[in-house]
């Protein structure tokens, strides 16, 4: 099972809050929902739907998977959103507890054995673990060498400061670009795959 994050992603790199104003404000971050003007149904739309549709489970943080977990389930009949519904999720947590998993098929992660089961799903498993979103724990997981592909959704806009995630740790990490598509938007869908050194 292979770990891929996708992400939609500023050419400064921040990936905070492009789905709404209300989304992720901390930092005193305004510009939520920046990713809207750039999406393209068909080469973005297509992308998460190829990406979604080889996965095996879904991979989140808590703020992330929170914010998920509140606009999926009322999404009934469309085809991603039942994707989304039904298939297998993990959120890393520790505040959760178990009466606060009400979206369908989720199962909570404490953070101490988080990158234990991680590892242990690479090794065995269908499908691709997908972390949409979620910049703490990609963080984590690129630090710790756990990031098998990246799917990057490159936007044509710069957002001067917000999460990001990459670590700021002074690894160097080789990719390959596996393959480039642009949109009439601008956007650009790139997918990166981790290479030894």
């Amino acid at each position: 099972m292979r770990i891929v994050v996708s992400e939609f992603i500023s050419l400064d790199g921040v990936v905070q809050a492009p789905g709404g104003p209300e989304e992720d404000t901390e930092g005193g971050f305004a510009h939520g929902g920046w990713s809207h003007p750039f999406f393209d149904p068909e080469v973005v739309g297509g992308a998460f739907d190829d990406t979604l549709g080889r996965a095996g489970a879904l991979l989140f943080g808590r703020r992330t998977w929170r914010t998920m977990a509140g606009a999926w389930p009322g999404r009934a009949g469309d085809p991603f959103a039942d994707r989304m519904n039904s298939i297998r999720k993990y959120v890393v947590s520790d505040s959760l507890d178990d009466s606060d998993l009400t979206w369908a098929n989720t199962t909570r992660l404490r953070r101490a054995e988080a990158f234990g089961r991680i590892r242990e799903s690479r090794a065995e498993g269908d499908g691709d673990l997908l972390v949409m979103g979620s910049p703490t724990l990609v963080r984590a997981l690129l630090h710790e060498g756990l990031v098998d592909e990246l799917v990057l959704v490159r936007m044509p806009v710069l957002l001067g400061g917000g999460k990001t995630i990459f670590p700021a740790d002074g690894v160097k990490r080789p990719l390959e670009l596996v393959s480039e598509t642009t949109a009439g938007s601008g956007a650009q869908v790139c997918v990166y795959r981790a290479v030894g050194e």
